[in-house]
């Protein structure tokens, strides 16, 4: 039993850090809607790759090689899609119609 708690743990800790790594990644990207992330600019990029191979290393160790690399890209790519989904539903619910 205490083989999955620690491997549940893993897998949350490497579902954060591909969070955290789209994040960092979105915040340096110069499509980032949101003001206050815009200012993290190159930093945000390179946390942002670092963050990517620590979720990488975490999910393969939780998973496996093949597992925890379709881990790592899936819950990645959701967060890559979902980021910039949000800032627009925020951004676009404080703007104004052109109608």
């Amino acid at each position: 039993m205490q083989g999955d708690d620690a491997m549940a743990w893993m897998s949350m800790a490497a579902a954060l850090a591909a969070w955290a790594s789209a994040a960092g990644l979105y915040a340096g990207s110069r499509h980032c809607r949101w003001p206050s992330w815009r200012r993290i600019g190159r930093v945000g990029t390179w946390l942002g790759l670092l963050l990517a191979v620590v979720a990488l290393a975490l999910w393969m160790r939780a998973l496996g090689a093949g597992a925890g690399l379709c881990a790592m890209l899936g819950s990645w790519m959701l967060a890559l899609m979902a980021l910039p989904y949000m800032a627009g539903m925020r951004v676009g619910g404080n703007a104004g119609s052109d109608a």
